[in-house]
This record gives structure tokens, C-alpha cells and sequence, in this order.
């Protein structure tokens, strides 16, 4: 399997679940006991005969593979259930073996449901993984990288143009620019010759004088000036977030000079997360310099003097509790919450049983399952503060028009997550199993071994940057229609929820769980090899997709208006 080259060999065939007795896959789940829908596997036309608890039905109509269709008899107001939860109410009558679409469900969720404190949580078997390490960066203050980075950062956007110069002069001096072979493909189809796949070129790639140094990563942004003083603030410390990550080695910060984020706020900001300032930060700042070219040569000169001392820290072995992973889905499709979401629940579940940390975001795609999540907090405090934040995050939304059942998108309905309770409940399932032991608001740092719930928004990009800001050092994505995201400074490891995407989509892609949906491998099963692949990623043994595509994106949530 392509996607999978970098792992121990296929596991063997299992059963799941999936498997019928006559060893034939199954071509429906119904995911919990109590749920009264069930989950096509594959394509179904009108009239297919469906077997649920001994019990007979017929399709009335033809069900697309990853869609829902009721079990029963509904009338308008009836609660749909699905993982064992209230994913909607029937907004009009449907019949048993009518497929659930946006005509006939509208979101709800219940939350009245009783908040039972898990009273304890059985750790899965992680004796493979005792005593296995992974090969990073040691910083001065006991937090280890699995990068090492050089960061360039505006305070403001007016920077974003030299901080464009700055990466174009960076790139051409070290030979290091991600698009050389796209630019050669341009300049073949300028001149009539037929243009080469990328990576066929013949390579001009110097090599690196910094071979200990990852990289130079240079963030844009819109923000900085123009909105509130919370937006500035809040900016700041996203920044310092980034800055004084276990990835990155020192910064460079440009600074126009009269925006309300100010270097000072930043100095800040970066002095609660750095007391003893151990990381070499330069703030420069344009409106007390003599001219641009003063700004881009002293910029300059900051940059390769820090690779220089970047260069001189070297891989060694440490703990597998020094990984902190933040977990993240985008373009989820109906199989997300079978197969991808569970598998990386696992293996969040396995590092945490390691001592090793995992931060689970998305508030509004927690929107539903709020009890399951109350129930494995540690203590009250705790319970409270997930209440209040997304209590807060609710109220604003509802002061600019908008709700957490707008969350879904087009792609997201169209592949059968019909309802944001019924994305929620999958999307729930990437934080596994264990005690939730902190809830953080937006920017602030994960100081806590084990799984913490960091307030942040649906977007994509938005979660990812703001989950790297509070410390993951690695990121699982998944995804069942395709999305290429990745992070300026953090590792992106892409898991598909099906195998026809990770196939089709084999460059952005990095670990298929498709085998759980065809019943051939079990949750478990792929969950080792996972957290294999992570501890790869984690020692620069293994190159994501995203971090060869240099995806670098970085967008900071602007409060209150995104979801």
C-alpha cells in the first residue's frame, strides 16, 4: 500500500464487526445499540434487503454509500440517534428505510443527557511501544522539538510583503525553493515544449549547509492593526505560542512600528511562556529603521546567524512522553467517524497510556457530545471550564447571526454528515477514550500529560495553527474527501477515511484506514501502526505529504466570527 510504504507489512485480516458468517463484508453498520439508523458501506438501490437484530427491512428508496437511513418508523419531532447520541429530530416523516437527508433532519442535540464521572479508564495494551523513543530536538527548558525550525513573523500585515522578500532571498541563497520544479514546468509550456511531471526535472538541489536545521518558515497573516485590542492581543500570544514552540530554534520578527500589536505585547506575551529567555528572538521594526533595505539586510543577517546556531543541535533519543499531539479533521465524509476518527482516538489513547499528551479542538464539532466529555474530566474545575467555553463560544455566535449547526459544509452534507450533532458525534471519537485532564481557551499553552480540549473553531487551518500554538509538536488530520492542509513548524500527518481517497489523492495522503470499513483490519490493528508512523514523522525518519508539499498554513482565528 503506497500510503503505508514507511510501516510494518499489512496486518491480517480481522473481523470488526463487518464481516458477515459466511465471511462476505456486510454492506451496512449500525454503529451503537441504541442508534435507529445504520450507515451504508457501499452504494444501495431502492428495494435492497437490510437485516438489522433479526429483524427485515427494504430500502425505499436507493442510499449512496456513507449516508444514513432510518430503522424505523419516524414522525416529525422524533429524535434520530446515531453512536448512541441525539444527532437530530426528524423534521418531517420518514419511513423505515428512507435515507436521512436535509429535507426530512434538522440538528439537535440532547443536553440534558446525565453526566455520570468516568470512574475508570481501561488503558489499552501499550507494552510494544515501552521503552521506544523517538529521535528529537532537546531544548534548553526540557521541551523537545520534532523540528527545527528558524521562524520569520509579522506583527502585522503591512510586514507580509517583506516578509515575502525575505523567504523568495532565503530560498534562492540556500537552494531551497519548494516550487523550482512547478517554475520549471511554467517555463517549458512558455516555450512550447512539453512540460515534465514535477520531480522528473533534473534537480539543481544544492545541498544544505545547514543540514541540522529544518528549515526557514515564514508566516503571513491579516491581522495586527484595524480590529479590537482582544484581536491583538490574542494574536500576540499565538505568536509567542509559536515562538517559543519545542520546533522552533529562534525568530525573527518584523514590525511596522504603529500597529496595535505592539513589540512590546509580543516581548510579553513571550516572557510568560520563555521566563529565562532561552530562545533568541530579534524584533525589528520598520518605522525606526533607516530604510527597507536596512530592514531586509539586518533581517537577513538575524536569519543566517540563527541557522548557523540552529545547525549546532543535533536528533537524540527521548521519550515517547514528550510527544504531544493535536488532533484535527477537515473534508470529513460519512466513513470519518467509522474508521479514520477512531483509529486516531486509539492512538491518542496508546501515547497517553506512554505519558505522552494529546489536544483535542474543535468546539463546535463537540457540540452534541458534551456530557461524554464532561463525564471523563478529571474534576469539577475542570468540567466547569469546558462548560463555560463553550457556553461563551455559543453566545458568541449567536451575536453575529450565526449557530454550531451551521458547521457542516456542502462536501460534509453531501458525503452524509447531515447534521453538526452527527458530525460532531464522529469527530469526537480523534480524542479517544482517556481522562480529559485541562481545558484551554484559545492560544493558551498545553502544560498538562495526558488529553486536554483546547477552545477553538471548525475551520480547518484555523484549528490546525491554533493547535500548534498551544504546543502539539506533531498533528494527525484526517479526512474522507481530501484536503491538503498542513503547519508552518509541526508535522502533518494526513489520514484518509477511505481507501478510494487515499489512493486518488496518494500525494496528500499518508495512512488510509479503509481497511476498518471493508471489515480487514481492525480499529487496534491500525491504531500500532499509527503511532509507528508517528514516532517516524517525529524523528525525521519519515516526510509527511504536507511537509514535502511545504504546506505551510498558518491563519489565526479571528474571535467571534469564525466557526
Amino acid at each position: 500500500m503506497a500510503t503505508r510504504s514507511h510501516s510494518p507489512s499489512s496486518t491480517t485480516t480481522t473481523t470488526t464487526g463487518r464481516i458477515a458468517s459466511d465471511g462476505i463484508p456486510q454492506a451496512t453498520l449500525r454503529v451503537h445499540t441504541r442508534d435507529n439508523v445504520r450507515v451504508a458501506l457501499k452504494d444501495l438501490p431502492a428495494g435492497s434487503t437490510i437485516e438489522d437484530n433479526g429483524r427485515v427491512l427494504q430500502l425505499v428508496e436507493a442510499v449512496r454509500h456513507k449516508h444514513k437511513f432510518a430503522l424505523v418508523d419516524l414522525e416529525e419531532g422524533d429524535t434520530v440517534i446515531m453512536y448512541g447520541v441525539t444527532v437530530g429530530r426528524a423534521s418531517r416523516p420518514i419511513r423505515a428505510g428512507e435515507m436521512i437527508r436535509t429535507d426530512n433532519l434538522e440538528h439537535s442535540t440532547d443536553n440534558s443527557a446525565a453526566v455520570q464521572r468516568q470512574q475508570a479508564w481501561q488503558a489499552p495494551d501499550v507494552s510494544a511501544f515501552q521503552g521506544l523513543t523517538f529521535d528529537g530536538y532537546h531544548r534548553p527548558d526540557g521541551q523537545v522539538g520534532t523540528a527545527n525550525i528558524w521562524l520569520v513573523v509579522p506583527l502585522v500585515f503591512c510586514e507580509n510583503r517583506n516578509i515575502e522578500v525575505l523567504r523568495q532571498c532565503v530560498a534562492d541563497a540556500l537552494g531551497d525553493d519548494p516550487y523550482q520544479d512547478y517554475k520549471r514546468m511554467a517555463r517549458a509550456m512558455l516555450n512550447g515544449e512539453a512540460p515534465q511531471d514535477k520531480g522528473t526535472a533534473a534537480s539543481s538541489d544544492q545541498a544544505s549547509p545547514f543540514p541540522n536545521v529544518d528549515g526557514v518558515r515564514f508566516l503571513t497573516h491579516t491581522l495586527g492593526c484595524g480590529g479590537t485590542d482582544d484581536d491583538a492581543q490574542a494574536l500576540c500570544q499565538l505568536l509567542a505560542g509559536y515562538i517559543t514552540h519545542p520546533n522552533v530554534a529562534g525568530a525573527t520578527v518584523l514590525s511596522l512600528g504603529c500597529q496595535k500589536a505592539q513589540i512590546a505585547m509580543l516581548k510579553q506575551a513571550v516572557a510568560k511562556r520563555d521566563p529565562q529567555g532561552l530562545r533568541p528572538t530579534h524584533y525589528l521594526e520598520q518605522q525606526a529603521t533607516a530604510s527597507e533595505d536596512a530592514l531586509i539586510r539586518e533581517a537577513l543577517s538575524t536569519i543566517f546567524d540563527g541557522l548557523k546556531e540552529a545547525n549546532r543541535l543535533t536528533r537524540a533519543p527521548a521519550p515517547l512522553s514528550k510527544l504531544r499531539i493535536g488532533v484535527e479533521c477537515g473534508g470529513s465524509d460519512g466513513f470519518s467517524g467509522l474508521s479514520a476518527n477512531p483509529v486516531v482516538g486509539a492512538t491518542i489513547d496508546r501515547l497517553v497510556a506512554l505519558g505522552g499528551s494529546g489536544i483535542l479542538s474543535e468546539f463546535p464539532e463537540l457540540c452534541g457530545v458534551e456530557h461524554e466529555l464532561l463525564a471523563r474530566c478529571t474534576d469539577d474545575s475542570i468540567a466547569k471550564r469546558f462548560t463555560e467555553l463553550m457556553e461563551a463560544y455559543q453566545r458568541h455566535a449567536a451575536s453575529v447571526g450565526a449557530a454550531f449547526s451551521m458547521n457542516p459544509s456542502p462536501g460534509n452534507i453531501r458525503d452524509g454528515l447531515i447534521t453538526d450533532a452527527m458530525k460532531s458525534a464522529g469527530a469526537a471519537k480523534k480524542g479517544g477514550d482517556s481522562p480529559v485532564v485541562d481545558v484551554l481557551d484559545y492560544t493558551e499553552p498545553a502544560t498538562r500529560s495526558g488529553l486536554s480540549l483546547l477552545c477553538t473553531p471548525g475551520n480547518d487551518v484555523e484549528s490546525t495553527t491554533a493547535l500548534v500554538g498551544s504546543g502539539a509538536n506533531l498533528v494527525i488530520f484526517t479526512t474522507g474527501l481530501g484536503t491538503p492542509t498542513g503547519n508552518p513548524i509541526a508535522p502533518v500527518v494526513k489520514v484518509a477515511s477511505n481507501s478510494e481517497l487515499a489512493q486518488r489523492m496518494a500525494d496528500i495522503i499518508d495512512f488510509d484506514t479503509g481497511a476498518i470499513i471493508r471489515g480487514e483490519a481492525t480499529i487496534d490493528e491500525l491504531a500500532d501502526e499509527l503511532l509507528k508512523l508517528c514516532i517516524a514523522s517525529a524523528s525525521g525518519h519519515y516526510a509527511t505529504r504536507a511537509v514535502s508539499l511545504a504546506q505551510h498554513d498558518f491563519i489565526p482565528w479571528k474571535r467571534g466570527v469564525s466557526l
